[in-house]
């Protein structure tokens, strides 16, 4: 053999399942197709046991960065090196021992066995016409049992789904043992159980020292799951850093262009990137200055968003530190205020909470629970001009103050406008509008007497 292709001990090529860890480096990588320039200047390196993913709106460059890490694809100008080797100064054979893919397209043009597709994995390990050995063998089942495709593995690859046979190949670059591995939209063909199955295996390679690069469209998956994200843009990295640096409002909007705002996930703590219309010229014009929110969970946390996003000044509460609604706020420095859980509420905190009412133009009820606590700030409540309500809970599972509670909370429920999250902006308006409107009566009525 020549020595491009000669057996690398630390490319996993002795059979191992988990192959010494690997750094990628990407060094001002440039590349274009005709006059088309994909990647910019491109460098980053990865480190050993690393799972970063590459986000990005369509087009900025993450499948050609991905097929220029494999060597499929060589920069005209930079390199690409996988611990010092460049992948483009060596045979595909031995590139094929420091990288495996996983490709967005898992369509194969042949009939074989789901199990001869996953050994094809192993062909970088032994010569050309060799047979499979034991450890060939070994590492083909555990492959296979690792992506639940074992009970598959005697049936022909085009007769499986479109999601098993993104799980096949998965399982085929499993097997290949390589110390990098590289996956373009590994979830895009997948239902939201497999979805997150195929993840979590991907964390688990990535934990046991493989290092992972994956381009990843949804936003939410990429910041639970990745160490780390690169924002591409227009071919050149835009930001790069741990999924709460480089997902950001200001981030999404200069590279996505869109309006977003992201929160945490009130269950794995991870970044939520929730994408809205864009009400700032549509109809900033016409939106209130100021809005107060009380309110608690999912209902007010998205209320918190959707208004900040807008571009109002926002505030919260009385509401529990530990509460969803407060976390949102915290996270986008949205001012509240915030009180023990469970206990009820001292004069300062009244006091304050009825300034913020007091102050607001439209006071927003989002699935508000009245509880011996805080049922004080109905007082407030029923001497607010504008309200919105928002309820996605009925009262009744909400309501621990008594009946009298209920009745005070019942009327201003009637003078409030309904929405729902979604739908708040054109709620406030109108409650504002309203308000405005009854104000106006007054002082023509004043005016005539």
């Amino acid at each position: 053999m020549t020595e491009p292709d000669r057996i690398d001990d630390r490319s996993g090529t002795e059979g191992r399942s988990s192959p010494d860890p690997a750094t990628v480096s990407v060094a001002d990588c440039s590349l274009a197709f005709g006059d088309l320039e994909v990647l910019e200047d491109v460098s980053l390196t990865i480190e050993p046991g690393e799972f970063v993913g590459l986000v990005g709106p369509n087009g900025a460059g993450k499948t050609t960065l991905l097929r220029a890490i494999s060597g499929a694809l060589e920069p005209d100008l930079g390199t690409v090196t996988i611990d010092g080797v460049d992948v483009h100064g060596v045979s595909s054979r031995r590139s094929s021992r420091l990288v495996s893919v996983v490709p967005q397209d898992t369509s194969l043009s042949f009939s074989f066995p789901v199990r001869d597709v996953v050994e094809m994995g192993r062909h970088p390990h032994r010569s050309r016409f060799s047979s499979p050995t034991s450890e060939d063998r070994d590492a083909v089942e555990r492959a296979l049992e690792r992506t639940r495709t074992a009970e598959l593995a005697d049936r022909p690859i085009d007769e499986v789904s479109g999601g098993q046979r993104q799980r096949v190949v998965l399982a085929r670059a499993i097997a290949q043992s390589t110390p990098v591995m590289l996956l373009d939209e590994p979830t895009a063909s997948l239902d939201v159980n497999h979805q997150v199955e195929t993840l979590e295996l991907v964390r688990d390679l990535v934990d046991e020292g493989r290092t992972v690069v994956a381009a990843i469209h949804d936003l939410d998956l990429a910041a639970r799951y990745c160490d780390r994200l690169v924002m591409l843009a227009d071919g050149r990295v835009a930001e790069d850093g741990a999924p709460s640096t480089v997902l950001t409002s200001e981030t999404l909007g200069d590279s996505f262009d869109a309006n977003a705002v992201v929160t945490p996930n009130p269950v794995t703590g991870s970044e939520t990137v929730t994408a809205l219309a864009d009400a700032r010229e549509r109809e900033r014009e016409s939106l209130p200055d100021r809005i107060h929110v009380l309110g608690t969970g999912a209902a007010a946390a998205g209320v918190v968003a959707r208004l900040e996003a807008a571009g109002v000044e926002v505030t919260l509460g009385p509401v529990s530190s530990g509460d969803a609604a407060a976390e949102t706020a915290r996270s986008l420095g949205i001012a509240a205020l915030e009180t023990e859980p469970f206990a009820h509420l001292s004069s300062e905190d009244r006091a304050e909470g009825a300034r913020l009412v007091r102050e607001a133009d439209v006071t927003v009820l989002a699935d508000l629970v009245l509880g011996a606590g805080n049922q004080t700030m109905l007082d407030a409540l029923e001497s607010a001009e504008a309200l919105a309500i928002v309820e996605t809970r009925p009262l009744a599972e909400r309501n621990f103050a008594g009946t009298a509670a209920r009745t005070r909370y019942n009327a201003c429920r009637t003078r409030a406008v309904e929405a729902t999250p979604e739908t708040i902006l054109e709620a406030v308006v109108e409650a504002d509008a309203n308000q405005s409107r009854s104000q106006s009566s007054v002082d023509s009525i004043d005016a005539d007497d």
